[in-house]
């Protein structure tokens, strides 16, 4: 096992490039050494360069060596040896299955923790910062960080309706309004509004599928569905919500339960650009890192026991929270409470 705490990210996309930023950025607050990445496009050395500035260090495959450095790249490692050398690997590309499979399980014996994203199902044990964070202690090596809708319905869930009561939860419906792709990507886009099929009978789309694994850590067996449609746009998911629950509240209680709720950010904006824009100027890497921003003029009770409302995604940032969050119990198990807290200015009362 290396002396030094290292973290080793697979993947420089729309979650992978942010947080090797953030964990560069931050790496003494958060008791990191060195952060190491994977890379093998040469195409993306603008971003590579980019990276390296920051502090971190640069792992290429054997046979992409001599094309890094015919731009002047000198990378630090092979693959293999930076997963040799990992005290944690996350993995943010979407081979993550395959990667265990492949490589991952070769470095079990000298790595203490592998972590996955959201479209990995199951990778490992699921998590989401803020909803199941006591699962680290038991989760084994292998975690996967759902995916950041699944961040979202979870945190509507738990502060809404669970809060009252495991059992308060009667039936959870939801519509993830998803954007086509991230404006980084050029692939994939749709050019009028795209309506997903429900491939899974009980739960519809994988967000219901994987938030009810989520909590299930938790001992809770939930009823929920969820279904999806791709809009055109790039800025950032919307989801629609609408929680039936067994005992009577009040809109009044449950703002002041969002309100107190760190996670959530609230907002009087109702275009999901406006909010955009404010994790742009505002966020790391353009990220807002809390778990969902509310609108709370959309908050509607049709009764005492329904709730229906619309929040926002903030793009990625939940996941690169839960992430962090994942490999610091990893490396600093008594203390990674306490050292997290450096992100808490990404961390918004109101959008």
């Amino acid at each position: 096992m290396s002396k030094k705490n290292i973290v080793h990210v697979v993947g420089t996309g729309t979650i992978g490039e942010p947080l090797i930023g953030l964990l560069t950025e931050y790496k003494k607050e958060l008791g990191i050494d060195e952060v190491t990445f994977h890379k093998n496009s040469v195409s993306d050395r603008p971003k590579v360069k980019a990276l390296l500035k920051r502090g971190a260090k640069l792992v290429v495959d054997a046979d992409k060596v001599e094309g890094f450095k015919a731009w002047g790249i000198e990378p630090a490692m092979l693959h293999d040896q930076a997963l040799d050398e990992a005290t944690v690997v996350i993995d943010c590309s979407p081979k993550g299955m395959d990667m265990k499979e492949k490589f991952y399980t070769k470095y079990e014996h000298n790595t203490k923790g592998f972590i996955a994203q959201g479209s990995e199902f199951g990778f490992g044990t699921m998590y989401a910062r803020g909803i199941n964070d006591e699962v680290l202690k038991g989760s084994g090596q292998y975690v996967q960080v759902v995916s950041c809708n699944t961040h979202n319905l979870s945190c509507i869930i738990d502060t809404l309706a669970l809060k009252e009561g495991a059992d308060n939860l009667v039936e959870g419906s939801f519509v993830c309004m998803r954007r086509a792709n991230d404006i980084s990507q050029v692939k994939d886009f749709c050019p009028a509004p795209q309506v997903g099929t429900h491939k899974d009978g009980k739960f519809g789309t994988h967000h219901a599928r994987d938030a009810y694994h989520l909590f299930q850590t938790k001992g809770l067996e939930l009823n929920l569905f969820s279904s999806a449609v791709k809009l055109p746009t790039q800025y950032m998911h919307s989801l629609w919500f609408d929680l039936r629950l067994k005992r009577p509240t009040t809109l009044e209680a449950l703002k002041a339960r969002i309100k107190a709720n760190d996670l959530i950010a609230i907002t009087e904006k109702k275009d999901a650009n406006t909010v955009f824009s404010f994790g742009r100027d505002q966020g790391h890497f353009g990220r807002i890192l809390n778990q969902t921003v509310i609108p709370l003029s959309t908050l509607t009770m049709p009764s005492e026991t329904r709730v229906v409302g619309f929040c926002f995604t903030p793009q990625d940032g939940n996941s690169l929270l839960s992430s962090v969050s994942a490999a610091l119990r990893f490396i600093h198990p008594d203390d990674f409470e306490q050292r997290i807290q450096v992100l808490k200015p990404y961390f918004f009362d109101e959008v």
